[in-house]
């Protein structure tokens, strides 16, 4: 019989549950979570999520969180967007409540994880998986393996100084924002109309991407590179000016080899997340 594992994915705007058969999201449940709600809040939306009885034939539960966590004691440290989370047992605190093995990872761990097994990194044995939304994160895969650093914090590329702040503030959706005060999804409906204001926006918002993919690609030469969040969405928009900057990258036959995937699976996370306890 095929067992069953529930996928949630914590983000700073929305709890989302799934449950995963075979690889397969059978079902899926989903509640806004308040920037201003405490960790005992957040907790009691999940635990609302998940009810008991739903937990039938359900062989464990993993957790996709935006923060640094220690995967093996089920701690989490500081969450970004998220008030109140200072050293939570919160693995233990879900395997008390549902008696069911429970393990939890960075968010941008379980999006590769989930676009390596489910999704378009599933050709490749070694990948990056960059989360473009709020934020600007990645998980990494080598050699088949989830590769998490000692404190879970390979991938955090955003805290890179870059320019006048780092890496986030520029290729992520804060740079619409900070830089040019308006969304990136706005920005995104204008680019459509083929404002050109808007498409400048993006021009350069791509180059500054491109430098950051050069980087990454310096680091861990990967054979692809799989973009996932709000911002990637926008892709067509910036794809150019990126492109024209990995041009400069010192060894062209790395550009060459690379394969570069929009995510087309909102449910990536969710499942990634289950396939930690596989």
């Amino acid at each position: 019989m095929s067992e069953t594992y529930i996928g949630v994915d914590l983000g700073g705007t929305n709890l989302r549950a799934g449950w995963i058969t075979e690889g397969k999201l059978i079902h899926k449940k989903a509640k806004r979570v308040d920037h201003a709600e405490s960790a005992e809040d957040v907790i009691d939306i999940l635990f609302n999520l998940i009810s008991e009885n739903s937990l039938q034939k359900v062989a464990g539960i993993g957790i996709g969180f935006p923060s640094l966590v220690d995967t093996n004691s089920g701690i989490v440290y500081e969450a970004q967007n998220l008030p109140g989370w200072n050293q939570v047992p919160f693995a233990s605190i879900v395997e008390d409540k549902f008696g069911v093995p429970v393990k939890i990872n960075n968010d941008a761990n379980c999006f590769a994880l989930g676009e390596y097994h489910y999704g378009k990194g599933k050709p490749f044995e070694s990948m990056i998986g960059l989360n473009i939304g709020t934020g600007f994160a990645g998980g990494i895969i080598i050699h088949g393996k989830l590769y998490e650093g000692h404190n879970c914090g390979a991938g955090e590329f955003g805290t890179l100084p870059f320019r006048d702040s780092i890496l986030e503030h520029y290729c992520g959706g804060l740079y619409f924002e900070k830089e040019h005060r308006q969304s990136g999804e706005k920005l995104a409906k204008k680019a459509e109309k083929g404002d050109i204001r808007a498409m400048s926006i993006f021009s350069e918002f791509g180059k500054y991407l491109g430098f950051a993919l050069k980087s990454i690609l310096y680091y861990y030469d990967p054979e692809a590179v799989i973009l996932g969040g709000s911002v990637s969405k926008s892709y067509p928009f910036y794809k150019n000016s990126m492109y024209a900057e990995l041009e400069e990258f010192e060894f062209p036959q790395t550009i060459e080899n690379l394969t570069i995937e929009i995510s087309e699976d909102e449910n990536i996370p969710i499942l990634g997340a289950a396939a930690l306890c596989k």
